[in-house]
């Protein structure tokens, strides 16, 4: 596994739940080139070259972390699978170490949409480095390079990126609400 494999699931996954909001039509209309689940589009919502993507689809089903829908023919995330590698596994394999203050954009609980879900004392917010963000905070390496730029562009996934990265910075305390709060969301659906 590559740490741009999360990063591709979690998009696959937030494709899947924007298509169950609006409808496959509506989703299907605004991506690029008809099909949201094509390599190309994905390249162009991501930031990660079509090569990667192709690459890291292929990782996932292999490790059993996402499998080939017989049907469409598109990747699909075994949600479960991907939940507890998250939960259990993916601060130890992609770790987040906290760097100096940066310029930036907020994650973990710092993210526009977990703010106030976790009240701290005395931490400071953590950000992914971005030369157009508007927030101080501690930096934080993201998942991939492109994730500033792919998180903005969806809000359900920028939601997903932030939980991952509480979990991979939290104590035990933010890691347990963080995972509880991905696992409503990313296993009710």
């Amino acid at each position: 596994m590559k740490s741009q494999d999360i990063v591709v699931l979690l998009k696959l996954i937030s494709l899947q739940d924007q298509e169950l909001e609006k409808g496959s039509d509506g989703l299907r209309s605004e991506s690029i080139g008809g099909d949201p689940y094509a390599v190309r589009n994905l390249e162009n919502l991501t930031g990660i070259s079509k090569t990667e993507i192709a690459q890291s689809i292929k990782r996932s089903v292999a490790s059993g972390i996402a499998r080939k829908d017989n049907a469409k023919n598109e990747p699909r995330p075994h949600r479960r699978n991907l939940f507890n590698f998250i939960t259990h596994g993916l601060r130890f394999v992609f770790p987040a170490n906290p760097g100096p203050m940066q310029r930036g954009i907020p994650t973990a609980f710092a993210a526009p949409m977990l703010e106030g879900l976790l009240v701290s004392g005395g931490s400071y917010n953590y950000v992914w480095p971005y030369a157009e963000g508007q927030e101080m905070g501690q930096s934080v390496e993201p998942l991939f390079k492109s994730v500033p730029e792919a998180a903005l562009k969806d809000q359900h996934l920028y939601e997903y990126l932030a939980l991952v990265d509480a979990i991979r910075l939290g104590n035990q305390r933010e890691v347990g609400l963080a995972s509880d709060h991905l696992k409503s969301r990313m296993l009710a659906k």
